[in-house]
């Protein structure tokens, strides 16, 4: 069972911790890294754990980390108001060329994997679904369940605003690039689309791995026509035989190298890497 997040439509936190010198010179000495993250919410419970167990092992560490989407994470690296960005999507070629006009040099690296989950209210009886079923739902021209085998029941379609990764990744790999209806029910966060899905049996949504709870019930996905259906799963995200896995993203700028090292070092280590998985993500290692 993944671990439940709070549900928040704003997500924060500030994680300190600072050495306890008794002079100006001892608290120099004990000076640990200070690095501002942003981004991703499907990142965001992750990057809180390894900040949380970086500042433990760190004297004077500081590491605050925000939420709020990919894109407003890119935006963020972009104008110098993050150190890292929090990505679940890779950085378009628009983006790209916008760094290299300002002369940023943006080094990637892949931190998890992630099995991006179709969820439902527990109590509907939908368990499966295929890309063009999804296609159908998300782009309005599927509103009733019974037109996929469930209930004579409307269907409340949520999603991720557009400044999300999870929301373009969808959009891209799930609608085959069509747009979303006007129907669709954008919400801030990934916690809010959980907590909505949990309370509304007709809705449908989806969300990163990390995030499933049992208040929610994942889909098992077809990318053949409905030959072969499989639920998400690390295993499933691992092996690629579950259709809508993402790798998940840092990017920063080179010339904060030597500041932000020593944190990215320590997630792709093997300490690192155990709390990607306890996480419910898939460890790149």
């Amino acid at each position: 069972m993944f671990k439940h997040f709070s549900l928040l439509v704003v997500t924060a936190l500030i994680l300190s911790s600072c050495g306890g010198g008794t002079s100006e010179t001892a608290e120099a000495e004990n000076a640990g890294p200070v690095i501002s993250v942003k981004g991703s919410d499907t990142v965001l419970p992750l990057t809180q754990k390894e900040a949380e167990e970086f500042m433990k092992k760190v004297p004077g560490a500081s590491i605050t980390v925000v939420g709020g989407g990919s894109g407003t994470g890119i935006t963020a690296l972009m104008d110098g108001s993050t150190d890292i960005c929090m990505s679940s999507r890779d950085m378009k070629t628009s983006e790209q060329m916008s760094f290299t006009e300002k002369n940023m040099d943006i080094q990637e690296v892949i931190v998890g994997f992630d099995a991006l989950s179709v969820i439902v209210h527990p109590d509907n009886p939908v368990t499966q679904l295929t890309r063009e079923q999804l296609e159908a739902i998300f782009t309005g021209k599927v509103t009733n369940w019974k037109e996929v085998g469930g209930a004579d029941a409307q269907i409340i379609a949520y999603s991720r605003e557009s400044s999300s990764g999870t929301y373009e990744f969808f959009k891209e790999h799930v609608m085959d690039k069509k747009n979303y209806a006007s129907s669709v029910l954008n919400m801030p966060a990934t916690g809010a689309i959980v907590q909505s899905v949990s309370q509304t049996t007709g809705a449908i949504g989806y969300i990163g791995l990390g995030y499933l709870t049992p208040s929610v019930k994942a889909l098992s996905v077809s990318y053949d026509g409905g030959t072969v259906f499989t639920a998400p799963s690390v295993q499933g995200a691992k092996d690629k035989s579950y259709p809508i896995a993402r790798p998940l993203y840092y990017f920063y700028d080179a010339t904060k190298k030597d500041q932000v090292a020593g944190f990215v070092d320590f997630i792709l280590s093997d300490e690192g890497q155990k709390y990607v998985a306890e996480i419910g993500y898939v460890p790149v290692k």
